[in-house]
């Protein structure tokens, strides 16, 4: 049984920083994209960030590049977010999610599995 289980949010001030955590079981690490996708109230879904653990490939939205960084512990089987210089408009539940592909291309389409997500809310 895949388990996705992220952790990490939190209530920050704009420009603070937060890290999320990703752990996850039951499936082929390597085999897999790991990523994250968010979801704010009234907002449609984004899907903001991949990693292929195998190769390190990484996939990110032009809203969150150069202020996210995705990567894998492949040891711990642990994706982390590290999200800097947080603004208002990235408060939303944060989910990881997981696809039996290995390029990250397209990262959201046909997602196989996710997890109960964590909370985000960035004041102003």
């Amino acid at each position: 049984e895949v388990q996705l289980q992220a952790s990490g949010g939190g209530l920050v001030p704009a420009g603070d920083s937060l890290r999320l955590s990703c752990t996850g079981s039951g499936f082929s690490w390597d085999d897999y994209e790991i990523g994250w996708f968010r979801q704010a109230p009234g907002k449609e879904r984004e899907d903001i960030s991949c990693i292929t653990p195998w190769n390190g490939n990484t996939f990110y939205i032009d809203s969150v590049k150069d202020r996210f960084t995705i990567s894998s512990d492949n040891t711990e089987k642990t994706v982390y977010l590290q999200m800097t210089n947080l603004k208002p408009e990235d408060t939303a539940v944060y989910y990881c999610a997981i696809r039996g592909l290995r390029h990250c291309g397209s990262w959201g389409y046909r997602l196989d599995s996710w997890g109960k997500g964590t909370q985000v809310t960035v004041s102003s």
